[in-house]
C-alpha cells in the first residue's frame, strides 16, 4: 500500500517542495508540446489558421513560463486562536470561603 495515498493532512502545511516541482514541471512540457503541434500544423495548414498556429506558437513559451512560475504556494494561513470556553470557570477557593 502507497504511504501517501494513505496519509491524511490534518495541519495546514504546504505541500511539499518536491511535488510543487514537478508539478510546475508537468505544466510547462505540456505547453511545449501544445507549442510542438502548433509549429507542425503551421507546416500543413493554409491561410489564416496558419497565422493563428504561429502566434500560438511564437508567445506560448512566455504563456508557459508564467504558468511554471505560478507553482509558488503561499505561506499556509496560520490556525486559529484559542478560543476561551463560554461556560463558567470552577471555582477553586476552598469550601470554607465559598459563600
Amino acid at each position: 500500500m502507497d504511504r501517501r495515498a494513505a496519509a491524511v493532512s490534518i495541519t495546514s502545511a504546504r505541500e511539499a517542495r518536491s511535488d510543487d516541482i514537478a508539478g510546475r514541471q508537468t505544466r510547462y512540457i505540456v505547453s511545449m508540446l501544445i507549442r510542438t503541434a502548433c509549429f507542425v500544423g503551421a507546416v500543413a495548414a493554409d491561410g489564416v489558421l496558419r497565422w493563428v498556429l504561429v502566434a500560438a506558437a511564437v508567445f506560448l513559451p512566455y504563456i508557459a513560463v508564467i504558468l511554471a512560475n505560478a507553482g509558488v504556494q503561499k505561506d499556509p494561513t496560520p490556525p486559529s486562536t484559542y478560543a476561551a470556553p463560554t461556560h463558567g470557570e470552577l471555582d477553586t477557593r476552598p469550601p470554607s470561603q465559598v459563600g
